[in-house]
């Protein structure tokens, strides 16, 4: 079986030299929902399933002198596809566990920041999700890590920093969170504010205490709206974690804990919640860069702005108080994935088999409004 496993093609997209043509034979409707960033659609996916005969016409226009790496959702399909293509006498291989193995990908690279010690982004591109492992003085925290764990483990070895506590700014929708977890592993707090830690033993944050890492001071600021629970983390003045609440083009969307069942409030009250917490955002320092938990992109580490560029760019944050809670309350954009089941996971209202976590988190990243 010829294949490439996600973390090699990730590499190879990034270099840039002597890249591969990625094809993706999913139904368009799937490709453009979510697909590798780059990526050729040539939808053949009824016939690789009933009759690939009737597929070597289609695969037969592609470029020969580049090597194609074929994709669908789980790598089985497209490894019909790569055997087509290899008895056409194409170089093809197979992306392991198709869009699945994609999603796995992590990426990470330091933020550049005036903070005493190192602020190092974890971007999954396949998720569209933002980590950050802040270390200073030989201690580190995490922030909002997905379930892989291991490569917050490589992050803590490369900085040989000791894990001093795991947070999350929220009860995410998109992803399973593995901050407890990784706070078991190393024997150290898991911190959640109490309004999103429903059925989870976690050490609670609330607004305006101030945490230490190493030499470096976090103060939490409670900004609800996009959960009932969500928090931001204040930096040393340098540096704001925003989660989803505030990212660099929009803003977390406001109804899907009251759509899971776990919040009992409305769209409405929780839009105008969300506006209020904002403002206390941005009287914060202009100079402070914004790192959410998200990027609806396929980000590429690290994402980063200054607030006064979030405000100047960010069109949510040019509206008054009437308009934005209109604004959010009903332009309801699609939801993320399976988010009831992974919403009441992340609260922990329910518990999810490590086998099935791929599975469930797969599919693009719709946490912001719009």
């Amino acid at each position: 079986m010829q294949e490439i496993p996600p973390d090699e093609l990730s590499e190879r997209l990034q270099d840039g030299d002597g890249e591969p043509l990625v094809l993706d034979i999913r139904h368009r409707e799937d490709f453009e929902e979510w697909h590798v960033p780059g990526s050729r659609n040539v939808d053949v996916y009824d016939e690789l399933t009933n009759d690939p005969e009737r597929a070597k016409d289609a695969l037969s226009e592609l470029p020969r002198d580049e090597q194609v790496v074929t994709v669908c959702a789980a790598g089985v399909v497209s490894q019909t596809a790569t055997d087509v293509l290899r008895e056409l006498g194409y170089d093809a291989v197979t992306l392991t566990d198709g869009m699945e193995g994609w999603s796995r990908v992590h990426r990470h690279a330091e933020v550049p920041v005036d903070v005493e010690g190192a602020l190092v982004q974890v971007a999954r591109p396949g998720k569209g999700c933002l980590s950050h492992v802040l270390v200073s003085d030989g201690h580190a925290a995490v922030f909002d890590p997905s379930h892989y764990l291991d490569e917050y483990e490589a992050v803590l070895d490369e900085y040989d920093a000791e894990l001093v506590g795991v947070f999350d700014t929220h009860a995410h929708a998109d992803h399973v969170s593995g901050a407890a977890e990784l706070a078991d592993r190393h024997d150290v707090p898991y911190y959640l504010h109490p309004k999103d830690a429903l059925a989870l033993d976690a050490t609670p944050l609330e607004d305006g205490t101030l945490l230490t890492v190493g030499r470096l001071d976090i103060e939490v600021v409670h900004t609800p709206g996009h959960s009932e629970g969500s928090v931001s983390f204040d930096v040393g003045g340098a540096a704001l974690l925003t989660g989803d609440t505030l990212f660099h083009d929009s803003v977390g969307r406001v109804e899907l804990g009251v759509e899971a069942g776990i919040e009992d409030s409305d769209v409405e009250g929780n839009a105008a919640t969300l506006y209020e917490s904002l403002q206390r955002l941005l009287d914060r320092s202009d100079d402070a860069v914004v790192l959410p938990a998200h990027d609806p992109g396929s980000p590429e580490p690290p994402v980063a702005a200054t607030l006064a560029e979030v405000r100047a760019t960010n069109a949510d944050l040019g509206r008054d108080r009437e308009a934005f809670v209109e604004e959010l309350a009903s332009d309801i954009p699609d939801h993320p994935p399976n988010f009831e089941r992974v919403k009441r996971t992340n609260v922990g209202q329910e518990s999810v088999p490590a086998d099935e976590l791929a599975e469930l988190e797969l599919g693009p990243n719709n946490c912001a409004a719009e």
